[in-house]
């Protein structure tokens, strides 16, 4: 079977005045909260063990999940004591997640279009991560070699790049209108490298248990993001393209509306 974390714990403040009485996984679209919704889809996708972590009106999750059918299926990570983000998180919750097979991570506040049968099919067991992407415009960045193994990743905003490469770090990226990316080498004598490709995270990922013992030097609270991007070098990171990828962040109250019609129109 498979297993998943679904990220719970934030405090949903984009998504005030709900969340002043309520977490954001207990906040309904078409009468169901979004944590049922999630789960039950991923039930039906073959999942069979939830780790969710809790931090915002941490007692109503779990009054609420203790009423339904799935609630064998979920353990809880407390994070009432302090955030942790989204590596933080992950890393407190280890010890609740079987050893020997992928982690499927997702935001309790995201709905799309992705088969989660096919997505867990494209981890192959050389791959310690796998990070579905698109091509589409955003801020920031992941950046691929073209074997898309991770390498990098830039904020078009601010100019930071972050990567374990010097050659990269020490290289002006530019990414143009078609997403195509060039990185010039600062110094004249560098040996250019080979092309880079930039996509959008989609938040989700695969994560493999054997990764853990790489976080054991990070502090309790960091982004996945960042530890992916400190371990690349040494870690087989990939991306998967997904191009007809929708992704719909339910974090924020403008997107409720919208919520309903994509639900129907994405078959959850």
């Amino acid at each position: 079977m498979k297993q998943t974390m679904i990220l719970a714990a934030g405090l949903g403040t984009r998504l005030k005045p709900l969340t002043d009485t309520m977490p954001k996984a207990l906040v309904p679209v078409g009468g169901t909260p979004l944590l049922d919704i999630n789960i039950r889809r991923l039930q039906a996708q073959g999942y069979d063990r939830f780790v969710v972590n809790v931090h915002h009106f941490a007692q109503q999750i779990l009054d609420h999940v203790a009423q339904q059918d799935y609630a064998p299926l979920v353990h809880f990570s407390d994070e009432t004591a302090q955030l942790l983000e989204t590596g933080g998180g992950l890393k407190k919750a280890q010890g609740l997640f079987r050893d020997d097979e992928p982690i499927l991570i997702h935001n309790v506040d995201i709905l799309d279009n992705v088969d989660y049968a096919w997505f867990s099919r494209q981890h192959r067991d050389d791959e310690d991560a796998v990070l579905l992407v698109s091509r589409r415009k955003t801020k920031r960045y992941l950046l691929f070699d073209n074997a898309m193994r991770l390498l990098g990743w830039k904020n078009i905003e601010t100019g930071e790049v972050k990567s374990p490469f010097p050659w990269l770090r020490e290289s002006d990226v530019t990414i143009d209108d078609q997403l195509q990316v060039h990185a010039e080498p600062h110094a004249p004598s560098s040996i250019p490298h080979a092309p880079l490709n930039a996509f959008a995270f989609s938040g989700i990922h695969s994560f493999s248990p054997r990764l853990f013992p790489l976080m054991d030097r990070f502090p309790d609270r960091f982004s996945i993001i960042d530890f992916y991007l400190s371990v690349c070098h040494r870690s087989r990171i990939v991306g998967l393209v997904k191009d007809d990828l929708r992704v719909l962040d339910v974090g924020k109250l403008d997107s409720l509306a919208e919520a309903n019609a994509f639900l129907e129109t994405n078959n959850h």
